[in-house]
């Protein structure tokens, strides 16, 4: 893993009851998390426990358009099953393919992004942090086969972003095993166009706009929860595959709000209007669209079904 080689899934939720470096970034941003661990191609995820995995998945229809709602997890470890008849039929019948971002893996954009909104050469990192942060930042940064020296120009954001990172590696996570990659690269191999709700700068834009303060709280929250930062992301993946969406909503939303309010108005609740509308704007076309988003954005009061609903349509929940 590579210091510029990084960038939505998932991603961030600050204090210590959020873990949520590890469960905000697998459920939230659809962030170029494989542009982050500059990982090669993606890797299929196995299907040998299938029948048993059901992630959640809705539909809602008028007299000439479908589209179908799956919410995924951005980065998984390899051997997690998760396709099922009722997805892959789903995706199989769709004329078109919509995730939150067209190519989170794109690196030739994301490295001239991060160059503007994640690097400050006139502020070191380490001026930022006590003695006791910097050691345990240096001890992260081993583990990527990195060195601290190598984080210096990094802002707080996306430093934290990066090292979060690193313990999901070494549990096996990849994100090029997350659910968007793979079903990209089956759009791509079944000829069906791919779009994104969002653009690779408006989710950077996202994070680089934190203040100050919220971007130390992130990146502190990643130093001080290293050592377990993928209990809640166990748990949370077993309960995405098992389609327990009140379970999801418990891990991955609702201590989001509970730790901070504005930053959960700016990850999910205003991404899920803007969503929702132009959800409205395709039922007024025709054909079958999929759209696979993290599972947050599908779970909870403010939920893109919620507000779908408000709109008028029918959200049907057929896994």
């Amino acid at each position: 893993m590579t210091m510029l080689d990084t960038l939505k899934t998932s991603t961030l939720a600050f204090g210590r009851r959020l873990m949520g470096t590890a469960a905000a970034a697998a459920l939230g941003l659809g962030l170029g998390l494989a542009v982050i661990a500059g990982a090669p191609a993606p890797v299929m995820a196995q299907d040998a426990a299938a029948e048993t995995s059901k992630p959640a998945l809705w539909v809602l229809r008028d007299a000439d358009s479908t589209i179908y709602l799956f919410g995924t997890v951005h980065i998984l470890r390899p051997e997690t099953a998760w396709h099922s008849d009722t997805v892959d039929e789903a995706f199989a019948s769709a004329d078109r393919v919509v995730f939150e971002i067209t190519n989170p893996d794109d690196q030739a954009a994301a490295i001239p992004l991060i160059q503007r909104y994640g690097i400050d050469v006139e502020t070191p990192l380490s001026s930022r942090l006590t003695a006791q942060e910097q050691a345990k930042l240096n001890t992260a940064a081993g583990d990527m086969g990195m060195t601290g020296a190598m984080l210096e120009p990094m802002r707080p954001w996306l430093a934290g972003l990066t090292l979060s990172m690193a313990p999901l590696a070494k549990a096996g996570y990849d994100p090029q095993s997350g659910v968007e990659l793979v079903l990209r690269a089956r759009a791509l191999e079944a000829g069906k166009p791919v779009d994104g709700l969002e653009t690779m700068e408006e989710q950077i834009q996202m994070l680089a706009g934190m203040s100050e303060e919220g971007q130390m709280g992130f990146l502190r929250s990643v130093l001080e929860d290293y050592e377990n930062a993928t209990v809640e992301l166990d748990r949370l993946v077993a309960a995405w595959a098992a389609g327990d969406v009140e379970a999801l909503e418990e891990i991955g939303v609702t201590p989001l709000r509970e730790e901070s309010e504005p930053f959960y108005q700016t990850l999910l609740v205003k991404r899920n209007a803007n969503w929702a509308g132009q959800i409205d704007t395709m039922m007024d076309g025709e054909g079958v669209i999929f759209i696979a988003v993290g599972s947050a954005h599908l779970a909870g009061d403010d939920s893109v079904q919620v507000l779908l609903e408000q709109r008028g349509f029918t959200v049907e929940r057929v896994q």
